[in-house]
């Protein structure tokens, strides 16, 4: 009798998705047309063509802006924090109630496999709105106040689209602000979905608007007159020149930017359990988080060992449907993303690293990129320094802490970090050290709305989650 078990696909049914041909604006509460042009979100498992979406104009955004002013002067901001908290429960189990649905048409806009939107993103979803009502009432305790900012322009990015908005908007909402947000030109789709949410949870109109576009959309909200804050969460390029844009005014900033993070591994490390950690560190959505562990720091005498385990791991990693909830690693998100990658690996190539990927039969349609590791890194190479954004791990190796704290901090990065160690002293020690915004010790990847997140230098400045995370949204904080 054969011991190989047969793979048998799993595809989860997109029927519980009611796709519409066209997108509107999500504006005053209702959908409207906008006066820009329109252009087409796709599936970058498929290549197949979603929707076509509204790309909002200045006219629009400024639609958007003052509806928002409206219902903040009208409505929101006069409400009592009790009364706030019960349209973001209600929002929250909506999102429960249809995170089904949810989490299918993320994985068909974004690309992402089923059971990670399914499983991470859609619960933390609901937990920040669940999180964030709770201190709708009581932010005389969180120690900023209790006077909102006004109106909150928030650009979010494609990797995360739920979950960044969710990031975005359960806080400004708590503190009393309204909201206009643009989604990643590639991902609108479930952002258009929360609107209509918004509208089932009977949200005042005004509160909530969602315009789509790309970035002249996103300038348009970030220069706007009357937008009081600015949240961005994107590429570190893009949130200097909002930085440079908003100097001089009097608007509130927070940018939560890219990342190069170390994932430290100790020589008494339990060397399974951490070879877990780093699979999920840099493959985990496709490599497409900011804080993904994409450089791999072993200590030299385990090095051998964990690299052997590393590589029999990742050749039982599954790549392909986003929707078989059997899939591992899925789509890139774009093929412009998918070009940007192979530029650096082919970069990492003619530097001298070694590259190896697992035996991957990839679909012959859609944008693809097998989980992939580097060995003989140095701190030199570009594939070292700079944000990869795809499943691509770069291995480097120290003999001491110091030297791995020396190296960890040798990026001008500084979101997230990972320590794997049995000894305590020693995570408190290293971690201490290591300039960053997050340490995750003998685990990573793991987000909790009541934890604060964001980073140093350029990896930005504010947090989001946690109490902290108010500070941005209301007079007396400090972001």
């Amino acid at each position: 009798m054969s011991n190989v078990f047969e793979y048998a696909p799993a595809p989860e049914s997109r029927s519980i998705v009611d796709l519409k041909p066209s997108y509107g604006l999500f504006v005053n509460g209702e959908f409207v047309d906008g006066h820009g042009s329109s252009f087409k979100t796709i599936s970058p498992a498929t290549e197949e063509v979603l929707a076509e979406v509204a790309e909002a104009s200045d006219v629009d955004v400024d639609a958007a802006v003052k509806a928002a002013r409206r219902a903040y002067n009208r409505v929101w901001s006069r409400m009592p924090g009790s009364e706030r908290a019960k349209y973001l429960y209600r929002i929250a189990r909506i999102i429960q109630e249809r995170g089904r649905e949810l989490a299918v048409l993320e994985s068909l806009d974004n690309g992402k496999p089923i059971k990670e939107s399914r499983d991470v993103d859609v619960p933390v979803v609901a937990a920040h709105f669940f999180y964030y009502a709770g201190w709708a009432d009581k932010l005389e305790h969180a120690g900023y106040g209790t006077t909102p900012l006004g109106v909150a322009g928030q650009v979010i990015p494609w990797n995360f689209p739920l979950l960044m908005l969710a990031w975005k908007i359960a806080p400004a909402l708590a503190c009393g602000n309204t909201v206009v947000l643009k989604p990643a030109e590639t991902t609108p789709l479930t952002a258009l979905l929360f609107a209509e949410i918004c509208q089932q949870a009977d949200l005042p109109p005004g509160v909530v608007n969602i315009v789509t576009g790309a970035g002249p959309t996103g300038q348009a909200i970030v220069s706007h007159a009357d937008v009081d804050k600015v949240a961005f969460t994107g590429s570190t390029a893009v949130g200097k020149a909002i930085a440079r844009a908003v100097a001089g005014t009097q608007k509130r900033v927070t940018l939560e930017l890219g990342g190069k993070a170390a994932n430290i591994v100790f020589d008494d490390a339990p060397i399974d359990q951490a070879v877990e950690g780093i699979v999920n560190g840099i493959f985990f959505n496709q490599g497409h988080v900011c804080c993904a562990g994409s450089r791999l720091l072993v200590q030299e005498s385990i090095a051998d060992e964990l690299l052997a385990r590393l590589k029999r791991r990742m050749a039982t990693l599954r790549v392909g449907d986003p929707l078989d909830k059997n899939t591992d690693v899925g789509a890139i998100n774009s093929h412009r993303q998918l070009e940007r990658i192979r530029e650096l690996v082919d970069v990492g190539d003619a530097e001298g690293a070694e590259r190896w990927s697992p035996p991957c039969e990839l679909p012959e349609r859609g944008f693809w990129f097998p989980p992939t590791v580097f060995t003989g890194v140095s701190q030199a190479h570009r594939i070292a320094r700079e944000e990869i954004f795809g499943p691509v791990l770069s291995v480097l190796t120290f003999r001491t802490p110091s030297e791995a704290v020396e190296k960890a901090n040798n990026t001008p990065f500084g979101l997230s970090a990972g320590v794997w160690t049995e000894k305590g002293s020693r995570i408190l020690d290293v971690a201490g050290k290591l300039r960053a915004g997050v340490v995750w010790a003998n685990t990573f990847n793991k987000f909790d709305p009541t934890s604060p997140f964001g980073g140093y230098q350029e990896s930005g400045y504010g947090r989001e989650g946690g109490r902290q995370g108010l500070a941005a949204y209301l007079q007396g904080g400090e972001a």
